[in-house]
C-alpha cells in the first residue's frame, strides 16, 4: 500500500459566472492536465440571494458532463431537448452534454435564503465528445451512503466504495464522486485507484493530510508573510480548500476537533489534446470552431 503524497493546496478564488452569480472557482480554464479527466470545479456557496438569483440563463456545452450537486437551496433546470426539473438538497445531475444541448440553470434559496452546492465538469474522450445527450438525475434518498463503526459517513454519487455503489454510472473515466464525513478526531484511511487523479475539497471543519513523510494541514489565506508557504490552518467550515495528490493508493486524513466534510474525486485521465473555450471542449481549433459556427448557424443541436 502507498500513501498518495500532496501535490499542493489551493485555495478556490472569488469569480462571477452566468447573468452575475458569485461564486467561487477551485480549478478550470487554465492548464488542468494534473486534474484530467475533470476540467472545472466551482463551489456556489453562498447565503445571499442578490449573489446568485441571476442564474445561468441559456448557453450551450458540448464534448463534456457537467455534474451539479446540491447540498442546500434548489436550482431548477430546462433544456433544448424538453428536459425539465428541480434539483434540492442533496439532489446530484449528471449532465452528458455529448454532441450539443443548450439548457439553463436557475437556483434559488432555501428558506434562510442559502444556495449551497458545487458543479464538477468532467471531459469526454474523443470517441463519445458527440453522441446523444443524456441526463442522470438522482434524488438525495437514491444516493448511495455507508457508515463505518466510528461513524465516518460517505455518501456514494458515482463510483464504488466501502461494498457499494453510487447511482450514476457508464461514465467513461470511471470516476468515483463521494461526500465524506469524518467524526472529530478520527483518523482514516481511504483507498484510491492507483493510476486515477485524484482531489479532495474541504468545505465543513478542518483535517490534516498525511502523505508519507510530515502531515500537511489543509490551509487558508497567507498571514503576516511574504512566503506563500506561511499561511494559517484552517478552523472553521467553509474553508474551501483543495488537496491535489500525488499517485499512491490510499490517503490519510486526521479529522481536526470540529471534524471535517470534504469531497473526495478521482477519475482515470484520458490524456488527449484539449481545445476549450467557454463551455465547449473538444480536441482541435477545427473541432471548436465548427461548434461555434453551428451555434451561429442553427445546427448545433443534433
Amino acid at each position: 500500500m502507498s500513501i498518495r503524497p500532496i501535490k499542493r493546496i489551493v485555495e478556490s478564488k472569488p469569480t462571477m459566472e452566468g447573468a452575475g452569480v458569485k461564486l467561487r472557482r477551485a480549478f478550470g480554464f487554465g492548464s488542468t492536465e494534473e486534474f484530467d479527466p475533470f476540467l472545472l470545479f466551482d463551489d456556489f456557496r453562498n447565503d445571499n440571494p442578490e449573489d446568485y438569483l441571476a442564474g445561468f440563463p441559456w448557453h450551450p456545452h458540448r464534448g463534456i458532463e457537467t455534474i451539479t450537486y446540491v447540498l442546500a437551496g434548489a436550482v431548477t433546470h430546462g433544456d433544448s431537448l424538453g428536459n425539465k426539473g428541480t434539483l434540492g438538497a442533496g439532489d446530484v445531475q449528471w449532465m452528458t452534454a455529448g454532441s450539443g444541448i443548450l439548457h439553463q440553470e436557475m437556483p434559488r434559496g432555501d428558506p434562510k435564503g442559502r444556495m449551497h452546492g458545487f458543479q464538477l465538469w468532467a471531459n469526454l474522450p474523443s470517441s463519445q465528445k458527440m453522441t446523444a445527450p443524456r441526463y442522470q438525475d438522482v434524488v438525495a434518498g437514491d444516493v448511495a451512503e455507508v457508515t463505518d463503526d466510528d461513524g465516518t459517513r460517505v455518501r456514494i454519487i458515482c463510483g464504488s466504495f466501502w461494498g457499494k455503489r453510487g447511482p450514476v454510472d457508464g461514465i467513461a473515466a470511471d470516476p468515483r464522486y463521494l461526500d465524506i464525513s469524518v467524526p472529530a478526531g478520527w483518523r482514516k484511511v481511504l483507498p484510491v485507484e492507483t493510476d486515477n487523479h485524484a482531489f479532495a475539497y474541504v468545505f465543513e471543519g478542518s483535517a490534516t493530510f498525511r502523505d508519507a513523510s510530515a502531515p500537511t494541514g489543509v490551509l487558508t489565506e497567507r498571514v503576516g508573510s511574504s512566503d506563500p508557504a506561511v499561511r494559517a490552518r484552517v478552523g472553521e467550515s467553509g474553508n474551501r480548500s483543495l488537496v491535489l495528490f500525488d499517485r499512491g493508493d490510499e490517503v490519510v486524513v486526521q479529522a481536526g476537533d470540529a471534524g471535517v466534510r470534504f469531497l473526495l474525486v478521482s477519475g482515470r485521465p484520458i490524456e488527449e489534446p484539449v481545445a476549450w473555450y467557454g463551455p465547449i471542449v473538444m480536441n482541435t481549433e477545427a473541432q471548436l470552431r465548427q461548434a461555434y459556427a453551428e451555434l451561429q448557424d442553427g445546427t448545433f443541436i443534433k
